[in-house]
């Protein structure tokens, strides 16, 4: 279990993070979302003892990190996967974690196994792409077999493939009773991934709970109706209306209504109904609500938005895809590795 308790970082007269407080639960993969200066790496940064920070603490089951004597066993960290010396093969890299903290050696080959990077291993850092990088990353965190594990995007320069490897292989340790704490920008994966979120900007926290809680909290919801008799309905809940989507000729989405009030009306007016339904928006929208006025960067909305697009009645805050260079060649939890595919 991971407990942050009043997490304060100043740079100068900047606060990055303010008075944070969150707590991350073993046998869950824990979402960190923010939009882009919320000061999710500061905090990250903070809790393992790479900045120091003006207020707070970070335990990990009960003890800060640096009273933990051989860390790399008990928690792993992505937090950058470039930082690596770019003279070093990933062998030898490995090899240099390993022997810092009584790993045996055996250990080393285990994970580049595990991660696809196998025939590259003996090549120097500076030639490897971002995905391969990232996959080094990965190694590193799973070569102690640490109980926490804490990464910073680690989909960042990742193919499809290797994106739904991360995330098979976080379910897989969280299921095993690991605590897992992520940070990412891809929301439609942190959807598929994530049990819990911990939503921040400006330092501070927004929200803590689990991922289907915070979309009803925070999303659109709508009532999508199809009826051979569409007009009839929309003419009889007039009045109870917010508004009304046409999706085609039978079929809308009602805003302001419940699923009771529309089934109610048209079983008094006698209208077929052929799907009724409550929709709810994703993690994206209910994201952009939630952190509407806390991102650093704002963009106007996109005129004429699809449907399923985030609503006009705020800025969505500008936070990038992500996107690079592609890194491939990852296998599926408990397969053989397939060669590398980097092109290199």
């Amino acid at each position: 279990m991971i407990e942050v308790q009043n997490l304060t970082k100043r740079f100068g007269a900047q606060v990055a993070v303010d008075d944070l407080s969150f707590e991350v639960h073993e046998g869950r993969v824990t979402g960190f979302l923010g939009p882009n200066g919320s000061g999710k790496s500061t905090t990250m940064r903070c809790m393992v003892g790479l900045d120091r920070q003006q207020r707070g603490e970070t335990r990990f089951d009960g003890k800060e990190f640096a009273a933990h004597a051989r860390p790399l066993t008990q928690i792993g960290s992505l937090l950058d996967a470039g930082y690596v010396h770019p003279a070093r093969t990933a062998h030898n890299h490995l090899r240099w974690l390993a022997a810092s903290n009584g790993l045996p050696k055996a250990r080393v080959e285990e994970v580049l196994e595990m991660v696809g990077l196998s025939p590259v291993a003996k090549r120097r850092v500076k030639t490897y792409s971002l995905g391969m990088r990232q996959r080094l990353g990965i190694a590193s965190v799973m070569l102690g077999d640490p109980h926490t594990l804490i990464l910073d995007e680690p989909g960042n320069g990742l193919d499809p493939e290797g994106i739904r490897w991360v995330r098979d292989v976080l379910r897989l340790f969280a299921g095993q009773g690991k605590t897992v704490l992520v940070s990412s920008h891809l929301l439609s994966e942190m959807q598929l991934m994530a049990n819990d979120l911990i939503v921040i900007g400006r330092g501070r926290l927004i929200d803590e709970c689990p991922v289907g809680e915070f979309v009803r909290r925070h999303a659109t919801q709508w009532v999508r109706v199809r009826s051979p008799q569409l007009g009839r309905l929309t003419t009889a809940l007039q009045g109870q209306l917010r508004s009304v989507e046409t999706v085609d000729g039978t079929t809308a989405d009602l805003h302001g209504v419940t699923t009771e009030i529309v089934g109610e009306v048209a079983a008094a007016k006698q209208i077929v109904l052929h799907e009724l339904s409550m929709q709810t928006g994703s993690l994206e929208d209910a994201f952009l609500r939630a952190t509407a006025h806390t991102g650093e960067y704002a963009a106007r909305a996109v005129p004429g938005a699809e449907a399923g697009s985030p609503p006009q009645d705020y800025q969505p805050q500008g936070y990038p895809p992500q996107g690079g260079p592609q890194g491939s060649g990852w296998a599926p939890p408990g397969g053989p590795p397939p060669p590398s595919q980097d092109g290199r």
